[in-house]
């Protein structure tokens, strides 16, 4: 088990990014160069559920509170509560923090206050990207003060970047004359480049267990296999995915779709459920 004192320290930081990992330890924070992991180490002992990058700070939902660390002074500053309470989700829709309690509550960071969120469902929520929430009855979409049903059932994960995806229980889907089925099978992670234009799919990945899908040209194609079942995925010079049982991985952009394309660094960590990237 890592400590915030025990960094592992590589020589090339040039372009680092940072990415924060939720896990059933804590947050651990890894800065990546490229496709090359540097320092990483735990920076707040919790069981975190879900983790989500904004434009000022990272959010982390836990099994007592939301937390927050501001990313101004996020070499000193601690993860701080929120008064939200339990949480399974959190996600940014632009600046605004969204976050959903167990019981399928979701509600809007607001001024410092939380402001809950007309739902017609009172189920188990999985996922929140931008003004999207997936859940296990469906895909929801944030209207004002209020979810509005937008589609699908036992969703798993949704990306909002660029084009929006779902992974479903029974299929991939992308959202163009309603939602359609890009791959059938269950999928598990979705996730798109955030720097992405609206309408287009510049960078997008796909998970489905151990199997990580790219998108390319229109289509979708296998990229490359983990060890292990991944559980996120995010974006920085390369692609960056993070395996349920700890293990960091790094392709390089100009990588090969195989077996060969991660490097991987295991982080001592267990029971990861979510990866995020601050835009810095």
């Amino acid at each position: 088990m890592l400590s915030i004192e025990e960094k592992r320290v590589y020589d090339d930081r040039r372009g680092a990014v940072e990415a924060y990992v939720a896990s059933g330890v804590g947050v651990c924070w890894v800065r990546v160069a490229d496709d090359i992991v540097g320092e990483f180490g735990l920076v707040a002992r919790c069981n975190a559920r879900d983790v989500a990058a904004g434009d000022e700070a990272v959010a982390v939902a836990t099994d007592e509170d939301v937390r927050l660390l501001a990313l101004s002074d996020a070499d000193d500053a601690a993860f701080e509560p929120t008064g939200f309470g339990p949480a399974v989700a959190v996600g940014y829709d632009g600046g605004d923090l969204l976050a959903a309690a167990p019981d399928g509550r979701v509600a809007r960071r607001r001024d410092d206050e939380w402001v809950a969120l007309e739902s017609p469902f009172d189920g188990e929520v999985r996922a929140i990207d931008g003004d999207l929430v997936a859940t296990a009855d469906g895909l929801y979409r944030v209207h004002g003060d209020a979810l509005e049903y937008a589609g699908l059932s036992a969703v798993t994960d949704v990306s909002a970047a660029g084009v929006p995806l779902a992974a479903t229980d029974d299929g991939l889907y992308k959202l163009g004359n309603g939602w359609m089925r890009e791959r059938e099978g269950r999928f598990d992670a979705v996730g798109a480049d955030p720097l992405s234009e609206p309408g287009r799919l510049e960078r997008a990945h796909a998970v489905a267990g151990s199997t990580v899908y790219e998108h390319v040209d229109g289509e979708w194609r296998e990229f490359a296999e983990a060890d292990e079942p991944v559980v996120g995925v995010g974006y920085g010079d390369a692609l960056y995915a993070v395996t349920e049982g700890g293990t960091f991985l790094a392709a390089s952009a100009d990588g090969e779709s195989d077996a060969d394309a991660w490097r991987s660094r295991l982080l001592g960590v267990t029971d990861v459920s979510g990866l995020a990237i601050p835009l810095r």
